[in-house]
């Protein structure tokens, strides 16, 4: 099963989560990549202008996608895409960025595709992200990132993704805040209040390169089921 993973917020963990998701189901033996559509921030790696949560995704798949079809935008300053997009005389294109998406799922078994920022993000004058997830028909998985305020954060990103009539078939507690005494609370406060199942809570790491955390395994196990077309 492909998905879109979203956030709550920048910094909530979506790009943690769907490197160390594809981790997970590599060892399942599937053929598992991920895109991310839109990425605003670079920096110079060897010469080349680069996004770094891009190149994790990168990579962490097992199956190599070109740069254009991992990342069909790509802008420089690090802000909201669609004032990085003005800035340089651009505009997001859905069309291309489907078309990136066929050509992904083509060459995988479970395609993952990371949002940016949080869910309500503008993508320009008239296209938000929920427009784009509903222009690829993808189910979604939020990652909540628990800290102080992630409660109504949480709750306010739910209700926004019920409302534009996504699909919302689980979430993540990533304790992005280890010294926050209130996680425990927070993720049971959240889980009473959130009708799509909790995947699991993922306690902070610094990298996806160690055990995968039972949280993620659970996640992986459920996109593992056969693909369904549309």
């Amino acid at each position: 099963m492909d998905c879109y993973i979203t956030g709550t917020d920048t910094g909530a963990g979506k790009t943690w989560t769907t490197c160390a998701t594809l981790r997970a189901l590599a060892t399942r033996g599937l053929r598992a990549a991920a895109q991310k559509p839109v990425a605003a921030g670079t920096e110079i790696r060897d010469g080349l202008e680069v996004n770094e949560d891009v190149c994790a995704l990168g990579e962490h798949a097992n199956v190599a996608l070109s740069p254009q079809v991992l990342n069909p935008y790509l802008f420089k300053a690090p802000t909201a895409p669609h004032v990085a997009a003005a800035l340089e005389g651009r505009a997001i294109d859905f069309s291309v960025v489907a078309s990136a998406f066929q050509q992904a799922q083509s060459a995988t078994d479970v395609l993952l595709v990371e949002g940016v920022g949080g869910w309500c993000l503008p993508f320009g004058p008239d296209g938000t992200q929920s427009d784009l997830v509903a222009r690829l028909k993808l189910p979604v998985v939020l990652v909540a990132g628990i800290r102080l305020g992630a409660l109504n954060h949480t709750l306010l990103t739910t209700r926004a993704i019920e409302a534009d009539g996504a699909r919302l078939i689980g979430w993540v507690a990533n304790i992005v805040d280890p010294a926050y005494p209130y996680a425990d609370a927070t993720v049971q406060a959240l889980a009473d209040r959130i009708d799509a199942p909790c995947f699991g809570t993922v306690t902070w790491q610094p990298s996806t390169s160690g055990e995968i955390p039972s949280a993620i395994d659970r996640l992986a196990q459920f996109l593992a089921a056969p693909r369904t077309t549309t």
